[in-house]
C-alpha cells in the first residue's frame, strides 16, 4: 500500500474531512497510476475520490476498538524517530 496512506481510525482528535480526502487522493492516484489525470479522465478520477472519500468516512465511523485512543503528537513523535534512525 501507500506509504503515504495514513491510519486515520482511533485518534484522538478524530480524522478531519481534509486527511479522509487527501488519503483517498492517495489511493485513487495508486489505483489509477495518474498523479494528476488528464481532462478526459478528471471527472472520473474525481468522482471516485469522492467515492472512497465517502466510504472511508462510513468506514472509521461504523468500527469500534476497546483500545484507548492514540495522540497525534505523540504517534508522529513516534515517527519521527524512526524516521532519524532509519535516514540518519
Amino acid at each position: 500500500m501507500c506509504r503515504n496512506i495514513r491510519t486515520l481510525f482511533n485518534f484522538e482528535p478524530s480524522a478531519t474531512e481534509e486527511e479522509i480526502r487527501a488519503s483517498a487522493v492517495q489511493f485513487v492516484r495508486k489505483l489509477s497510476g495518474f498523479t494528476a489525470p488528464s481532462k478526459a479522465n478528471e471527472a472520473a478520477f474525481n468522482r471516485a475520490v469522492e467515492e472512497v472519500s465517502d466510504a472511508a468516512r462510513r468506514l472509521i465511523a461504523s468500527l469500534e476498538t476497546n483500545s484507548a485512543l492514540r495522540d497525534r503528537d505523540v504517534e508522529a513523535a513516534k515517527a519521527r524517530e524512526r524516521a532519524k534512525v532509519r535516514y540518519g
